[in-house]
């Protein structure tokens, strides 16, 4: 009963500044009340007693909450992005009390909320946590499921949107589709050593639980393939599993980046691709139709006709 009165206590204590950052991130002070009371309800049910940070434990609940609950909304991307406003750009939620940034999340002006409206569930959570919040990209990746190099990309085009910049430059654009058209392209064609050279060397596999369930479906009827595993890191590693694979993957736009996608009638894959100095970074694999459906996906290959 002890503990659970500490936890109680701790909970209450951080309450202002949870609510800050679900506002900052869902944008609806109902749903930000929401997103607190699940969060409570999970660490009401949890065990504590390992945390050493327990603030950072909360956000990262609460974030995580927030993400599922932007991903499960509609997301439209059809409409043109505003001019921000001058308080759009400059707006910063460091403040130097839980209150200060309750105050300041619930002030920002509507410019700004407009803008984070248009940005992917990801990008969106990426860039609340780092600008707003200042959490560090090692603590962001774990909680949008993707690498601290990667939540670092999420942040910095979020940003750019913010700003009223183009997401990608197109010197930058035509740089990454030369490096997923090379790396598909030997996929398609079995070249591990061309695989490899596309690679960084800490370079990160993640697919959903869906395609790791298909990939064992197709190795249990005897088409032999590498196992597909929820997180496969390593340049070698990575390599070796796609080595053959992705036969159907053509090269594509998906929202707004360099990606791949399998279509047959309609998308039943996406490959999210991460870039960075040249190498690619992380993939990551998405068969659920759900998150396809929310997909803005332009291919630049026609599909393949087998």
């Amino acid at each position: 009963m002890a503990d659970r009165d500490w936890l109680a206590e701790r909970f209450e204590a951080n309450r202002a500044h949870l609510r800050a950052v679900a506002l900052r991130m869902l944008g609806s002070p109902n749903d930000a009340d929401d997103a607190v009371q699940q969060a409570w309800l999970r660490v009401n049910r949890a065990d504590a007693g390992e945390v050493d940070n327990v603030g950072g434990w909360l956000t990262t609940i609460v974030a995580r909450i927030c993400l599922d609950m932007l991903r499960s909304r509609k997301v439209r991307r059809e409409e043109p992005l505003p001019e921000p406003a001058a308080e759009t750009a400059a707006f910063t939620c460091r403040g130097d009390s839980a209150e200060s940034e309750a105050l300041l999340a619930d002030a920002v002006g509507p410019a700004l909320q407009i803008v984070l409206d248009r940005l992917t569930p990801a990008e969106r959570v990426a860039f609340v946590l780092h600008d707003m919040f200042d959490l560090s990209f090692d603590e962001i990746g774990p909680i949008v499921g993707k690498s601290a190099a990667a939540a670092r990309q999420l942040a910095s085009r979020a940003r750019r949107r913010v700003q009223g910049q183009p997401p990608v430059g197109e010197r930058d654009l035509e740089r990454h589709r030369a490096l997923v058209s090379a790396f598909f392209a030997a996929s398609r064609e079995g070249n591990l050593q061309a695989l490899l050279s596309v690679l960084a060397p800490d370079a990160v596999l993640r697919a959903d639980q869906l395609a790791v369930d298909s990939a064992r479906a197709n190795i249990q009827a005897g088409r032999p393939a590498p196992p597909l595993e929820r997180e496969i890191t390593g340049a070698a590693a990575v390599a070796a599993t796609l080595n053959g694979r992705a036969q159907g993957a053509r090269v594509a736009m998906i929202d707004g980046d360099v990606g791949a996608a399998w279509i047959v009638g309609t998308p039943r894959a996406a490959f999210l691709v991460t870039c960075d100095d040249d190498r690619i970074v992380e993939i990551e694999i998405v068969t659920d139709p759900s998150r396809l459906e929310q997909m803005d996906i332009v291919t630049f290959e026609p599909p393949d006709p087998s």
